[in-house]
């Protein structure tokens, strides 16, 4: 491929009030930062189920899960920087209005209840983050290279947190089980 770079000067010069979004970007900018802002509010909302799950985690295993909330909470957090400085970058709003991000996100806030329910609650909206950045990645593709591996790096965490609390959800009724048969040795003992 050739560059003209007279071309390219010319070119960056005429569209200098649109910052990085060049003439020849080949997505739909506002169908872009529709599907970012909603990625956008499921990552709030995440970090409002991880935060709140954090402070009421009671139980046997309090303090390693409510560790695993903080720290969750924390990557969930920096996913939104990162997604509403891109919609940023790409010239749109990122919509952080509290009145509509349970309309926009794909994932639920949950209902509190005992420590494996909230487990299961984050694990399924971990599933539910994953097949959505799967379809934005391959919806992004080639035409938004910067986008694209935003999207796979947050891919990546939010693998790495369902395969987390798939772990947790397992050691935590494993020691169920093993509470309540020692429970039960003792009362029949």
């Amino acid at each position: 491929m050739e560059f003209n770079l007279n071309e390219i000067k010319r070119k960056a010069n005429e569209s200098i009030s649109q910052g990085a979004v060049l003439p020849d970007y080949p997505l739909d900018v506002t169908e872009a930062c529709k599907k970012l802002n909603e990625a956008l509010a499921s990552e709030i909302l995440c970090v409002l189920r991880y935060r709140h799950h954090q402070v009421v985690a009671k139980g046997i295993n309090f303090p390693q899960v409510a560790a695993e909330f903080k720290e969750h909470a924390m990557n969930e957090e920096e996913h939104m920087m990162m997604i509403a400085e891109r919609i940023d970058q790409l010239g749109g709003d990122p919509d952080l209005n509290p009145a509509t991000i349970t309309e926009r996100s794909p994932t639920d806030y949950g209902t509190t209840g005992d420590l494996a329910a909230m487990i299961r609650e984050d694990l399924v909206a971990e599933r539910i983050a994953i097949e959505v950045y799967r379809h934005l990645i391959e919806w992004f593709g080639t035409g938004d290279p910067t986008t694209r591996r935003m999207l796979e790096a947050i891919l990546a965490d939010e693998e790495e947190h369902a395969a987390e609390l798939a772990d947790l959800l397992v050691n935590m009724n494993t020691s169920m089980t093993s509470s309540n048969l020692l429970e039960s040795d003792q009362i029949s003992g």
